[in-house]
C-alpha cells in the first residue's frame, strides 16, 4: 500500500466483479510476519497501520457507493474508520450475530435503504462468525 495503489485497485476489481452474484465477497489486509514487521519499521507502526485502515475504509466507501446494501468489518481500528469514511452517525441495533456483535442498520444520506453493518473488535464471535453473520441476515 505505501508504493501505490496497485492492490487497492486489484481489491476493488475482486470485490466488483463479484457483485452480482450476490454471494459475500471477503476482503483482507494481511501479509507474512516478517513483511508486517519491516513494513512497519519502514514506516512506523502508525503509519502502517493508518494505511490499511485508509485502503480498506477507502474500498468501502466505494462498494457502498456502487449499490453494496451489508458490510462486516473486523478489528476495531477499522471499523472506526469505515464508520468515519462512510459519515455514519447513527446505527440501529439489529439482530445478534454473537454475543457482543449485532447487525446494525445505518442510515445514509441518498440512499433509500439503510446500510446493514457489523462491527467486529477484538475476540468476539466465534470461529463461525462470519458464516454466521450472514445467515443471521438471511
Amino acid at each position: 500500500l505505501a508504493d501505490g495503489d496497485k492492490q487497492w485497485e486489484q481489491a476493488l476489481a475482486f470485490a466488483l466483479e463479484r457483485l452480482s452474484s450476490n454471494v459475500p465477497v471477503l476482503i483482507y489486509a494481511s501479509a507474512d510476519p516478517e513483511k508486517v514487521k519491516a513494513a512497519q519499521a519502514g514506516l512506523g507502526v502508525e503509519r502502517a497501520g493508518h494505511l490499511v485502515e485508509e485502503a480498506l475504509s477507502q474500498l468501502a466507501v466505494t462498494l457502498v457507493n456502487e449499490g453494496v446494501g451489508r458490510l462486516l468489518v473486523a478489528g476495531g481500528e477499522t471499523s472506526g474508520a469505515v464508520v468515519s469514511a462512510l459519515g455514519i452517525t447513527t446505527l440501529r441495533i439489529g439482530e445478534q450475530i454473537d454475543p457482543g456483535v449485532p447487525w446494525t442498520q445505518a442510515p445514509l444520506a441518498g440512499r433509500e435503504a439503510p446500510l446493514s453493518l457489523a462491527l467486529k473488535s477484538g475476540n468476539f464471535g466465534g470461529v463461525d462468525f462470519f458464516t454466521r453473520a450472514f445467515e443471521v441476515l438471511a
